[in-house]
């Protein structure tokens, strides 16, 4: 078993689930995403992160079990909290795990330690598990 636990985690950007994350004009790093919980919630959230990658706020929203919003006003929300930004570069950042809890569940980017000697550390956006960070920590991320 490895020991050694994820301390940055590096999120290249893509067209899919890394879609909006990058740099604002004042140099801070963001991810907005949109996290789940299956069959109970779903959620719009922008982390935002200083230069060292530390989780500096967050902007969580729920939006309710899927099919209880209408899409177009979940999109309109999503677009403002895009365009809060301001100007930003689309890129790859490079943040350390964190977890916020709202609404009684744990959301961000958890380490997930090893089960047994033969698996290793993993870093997982949650809830939703829509994306997952394996070591060598900058390889980018895979989908789970």
């Amino acid at each position: 078993m490895n020991d050694e636990r994820p301390v940055i985690v590096a999120i290249d950007h893509d067209d899919y689930h890394a879609k909006h994350i990058g740099i604002t004009q004042d140099g801070l790093q963001f991810f907005l995403t949109t996290p789940f919980e299956p069959g109970k919630c779903e959620y719009i959230a922008l982390f935002r992160f200083d230069r060292q990658g530390n989780l500096v706020d967050s902007d969580i929203e729920a939006l309710g079990p899927r099919g209880s919003f209408s899409k177009e006003e979940a999109r309109k929300k999503y677009d403002s909290k895009l365009e809060s930004l301001g100007d930003v570069i689309y890129q790859r950042i490079e943040v350390k795990p964190f977890s916020v809890t709202f609404n009684n569940i744990d959301i961000g980017l958890i380490a997930r330690e090893p089960e047994d000697e033969d698996d290793v550390w993993a870093v997982e956006l949650l809830p939703g598990n829509y994306m997952a960070f394996f070591e060598p920590w900058d390889s980018g991320d895979y989908d789970t």
